[in-house]
This record gives structure tokens, C-alpha cells and sequence, in this order.
């Protein structure tokens, strides 16, 4: 039997739990009467808007299209039938159609409840699969399989139980939510006011003489032209517009990425076929899924890749470099991570850009503000996209416009981002473990309904 041919039997928890005296044994086959969906019926050929005259339509995604028509009216359950989530269940009442991909399930009401049976069975354990690539399940021995039943008014009772449990549930999950959602605006606002000066004391405000960033950015200008030992003319880096900008604290100015940025280099490309997850196989290989929105670089998962003597010194990480994602998905591209302790021989990959700065620039600081909102709507003109991916390239975001302030200023403004987020993750980390914990809960709850023991 070859691997997309191999079925999982995956047996629900309670086959192996005794039954409450009133309960039985039962089979789907002996409680509903089923149907495939309407394989005629292709998602993409109809609508995926409301409007007037249209029915409410289920794919293996749920009810998201609609058409002029229905081919059934009553209370049933749809069952996904095939892909990544095949076992997913959704209810269905009045009047609607199924289409491709689908499996409808009709309750017998006198022999199960709608509600219960929807609790039941949406469950992939419940479900018997098949396939790798594109799992399905497998109806007619998932049909047949018997699962314990209790009586009908117990079944209900059941129910109610169950959706009481998780409305109070449900209220809790909403409330971390809301958490989330505002440690998210939080960090946004520090790292918005560490951008615009106004997180710590500027030096204009603690200090009579310093060096302006303005000054700062003409040293760095100028050991850069006086180092130069390439081919050629010393080409000046290139300057910001900084037109439509907002003004900047006394004492900071604008630059580009390109002025402040001595060195940037696209990673090594290396395929699937090359990369193993054995360490004895090759060097580390930090790839686009290790970098963060957050600006860190992970090194879970790590890849593992061969390079030569001479690439492995080309495309080294070390402490201080900023890996920029220029390739990926609309919504992910332009990812920023700071690298710190990177593991060692470590290199990156062709989907991400090293960026190196020169002293006079701290690369915490270049690496908050590029992952602030205000850099990345800056980012956002500039992004070239197509259906699936988008990429910004070094010609466009180069010129991009950084705020520059005193290098003391820059150190300040890094160890009291690090210190106010440092509070956030852990709290992020606290409301994650809640919400796993609510998954577990209502996991629980649920095994508890299916084997008499939550009411």
C-alpha cells in the first residue's frame, strides 16, 4: 500500500471508556442517512458575495459562496470531506447546497439530536482519513463505526451543558483577545515614540554640546569615502527625500538605509533538495521563517545546508546584523530581525538581505525602527507584489528615510524599548498559555460529554 493509500484509523477516546447504563452503541449509518455534495458545484464558479436571490452554499471551507439556487431545505450537518481539515463539521438549516468536496449528513430526530451529533462528530479522531497529499475521509467505514449514544432528552441535556460551558469559555478567550490585541498597540506605541524622540530625554534636552546626528552622519560619511579601497570612483551613497516627513527633535536628522549601511548583501540560495534538518549535514541556515514581525531571529527549526569554505565566510551571521526579508507573501515581506548569538557557522539565506552598519550607528536602534509602522508604510510604497508574493528590492528600500539621532540618544532609546517590551513579551507569553489552556478545556469538556460525565 503506497502512502497517499494509507488510512488512519484514529479512535476516538471514549470507544475505550465503559457507558453509562442508558447509553448504547451505535453507528452513523443507524441514526442518519447521508450524501456526497454536489461535485458539479465547483467553489470558484460561483459567487462569493451575498446578494439578492442567492442561497447560502458549503464548501470544504464552510458556508463562504452562494447561488441562484438550493438543492436542499432542512437541518443537516456538512461534513468537509477532503484536504487539510477534512473531518470539519458545519451546521446547515433552511434552505442551502453543497457542493464539490462535501459530505451531508442527516440526523434521524428521533434518534439524534442535530446539535449533539454536530458536537460529535466534528472531530477529526472521529473521522476515518486517508491520503497524504490530499487527505479525505472515508465514509462508508467511518459510517460504520459505533460510537456510544445516550438517550435522546440526555443528548440534549448534553447540549445545553456544552454550549453553557463554552459561552462562559468563549467570554474568556474574548477577553485575552482583547489582551493581545492591546499589547500589540502597545508595542506599536513604543516603538512609535522611540521613532519620533520622544521615549527618553533627547541630548538637546540633557546635554549643552554634542554631536548632532547631522554631524554624526557627515563622520560617517566621510570614514567611509576615506576607507574606500574598491574599484573605481567612490560612489556617495544615496541621499532620502525626505519630503512629506515630519519634523524631527532637535539634534537628530534623516538619513537613508543606504548612508547608514556599509555593507548589504543577498543570502545563498539553497533549494528544498539541499536542506536536511541533520546538523552533521552542513552549516546552520537561517531562512525567511526564522525571522519575527517582532525584529528577532529564532533558530528553532533550523535548516541545515553544505557550503563551501568561501560561502560560509561570505554569508556568515554575526552579532549586530540585520537580516531583511525581501521575498515573501504580501502580508510578510519585509520582516526585520536583529541577530544576536546566532549559532555558530551560521549563514542566511537568498531570500533575505544582511545589513552591516558602520560605528556611530547602533543596529538595535536601525532594527526597532525599521519595524515600526511608520518605516513600514514607507516600506509599503515601495513594495512590488503579484497574486501570491511580493519582494522590496535593495534599489527601493536603500533610499528609504531613517531617522538619525546622537549615538548616546540611539543606546538610550534601545535599553528602554528592550526594557518596556521586555514586560510585553512576558505577558504575550502569559495570554498565548492561556489560550492553549482553553484549548485543552474544551477539548476536555467535549471528551467529558461523549462519555457521561458532564452532567
Amino acid at each position: 500500500m503506497s502512502n497517499t493509500d494509507t488510512i488512519c484509523h484514529s479512535e476516538p477516546i471514549e470507544e475505550s471508556q465503559p457507558l453509562p447504563a442508558s447509553w448504547t452503541r451505535t453507528r452513523l449509518l443507524d441514526v442518519s442517512r447521508h450524501h456526497s455534495g454536489n461535485s458539479k458545484l465547483i467553489k470558484g464558479k460561483l459567487s462569493s458575495e451575498p446578494g439578492n436571490g442567492l442561497f447560502p452554499a458549503f464548501s470544504a471551507t464552510g458556508q463562504d459562496v452562494w447561488r441562484d439556487g438550493f438543492e436542499s431545505d432542512g437541518d443537516a450537518v456538512i461534513v468537509s470531506a477532503v484536504g487539510a481539515r477534512c473531518g470539519k463539521c458545519f451546521l446547515a438549516s433552511g434552505k442551502w447546497s453543497a457542493i464539490a468536496n462535501t459530505h451531508v449528513v442527516w440526523p434521524k430526530p428521533e434518534a439524534i439530536d442535530r446539535k449533539f451529533l454536530w458536537y460529535r462528530i466534528n472531530d477529526e479522531r472521529f473521522w476515518i482519513r486517508s491520503g497524504t497529499a490530499q487527505p479525505f475521509v472515508v465514509v462508508r467505514k467511518t459510517f460504520e463505526r459505533p460510537f456510544p449514544l445516550p438517550p435522546l432528552p440526555e443528548q440534549r441535556r448534553i447540549v445545553a451543558e456544552i454550549e453553557k460551558q463554552f459561552t462562559r469559555l468563549e467570554a474568556g478567550v474574548a477577553a485575552l483577545r482583547r489582551v493581545q490585541a492591546n499589547l500589540h498597540r502597545y508595542r506599536a506605541a513604543v516603538l512609535k515614540a522611540a521613532c519620533e524622540g520622544r521615549l527618553v530625554p533627547t541630548e538637546a534636552q540633557t546635554r549643552k554640546t554634542f554631536e548632532t546626528g547631522a554631524q554624526l552622519l557627515q563622520r560617517i560619511l566621510k570614514q567611509r569615502r576615506d576607507n574606500w579601497t574598491g574599484k573605481g570612483k567612490y560612489k556617495e551613497p544615496a541621499a532620502t527625500d525626505t519630503t512629506g516627513l515630519p519634523k524631527l527633535p532637535e539634534g537628530w536628522t534623516w538619513a537613508s538605509i543606504d548612508q547608514l549601511a556599509y555593507e548589504t548583501m543577498i543570502g545563498l540560495d539553497r533549494g528544498r533538495a539541499q536542506q536536511s534538518y541533520d546538523a552533521a549535514s552542513g552549516v546552520p541556515y537561517i531562512k525567511m521563517n526564522n525571522v519575527t514581525m517582532e525584529g528577532r531571529v529564532l533558530y528553532d527549526d533550523m535548516a541545515y545546508v553544505p557550503a563551501s569554505t568561501e560561502e560560509a565566510a561570505r554569508f556568515a551571521v554575526q552579532d549586530g546584523d540585520i537580516l531583511f526579508n525581501t521575498r515573501n507573501s504580501k502580508e510578510l515581506v519585509g520582516k526585520v530581525g536583529f541577530v544576536r548569538n546566532p549559532p555558530d557557522g551560521a549563514i542566511y539565506n537568498n531570500n533575505l538581505m544582511r545589513i552591516r552598519v558602520p560605528r556611530g550607528v547602533a543596529p538595535a536602534f536601525l532594527c526597532l525602527q525599521m519595524c515600526s509602522h511608520e518605516f513600514r508604510r514607507r516600506m509599503e510604497l515601495v513594495k512590488k507584489a503579484t497574486t501570491n508574493v511580493a519582494a522590496v528590492y535593495a534599489k527601493d528600500l536603500l533610499p528609504l528615510a531613517i531617522a538619525l539621532p546622537p549615538l548616546a540618544e540611539q543606546e538610550r532609546i534601545v535599553a528602554e524599548v528592550e526594557r518596556r517590551l521586555s514586560v510585553v513579551e512576558e505577558l504575550s507569553a502569559l495570554v498565548t498559555a492561556n489560550l492553549q489552556r482553553a484549548t485543552r478545556l474544551r477539548q476536555s469538556i467535549l471528551q467529558k460529554a461523549f462519555t457521561g460525565e458532564l452532567i
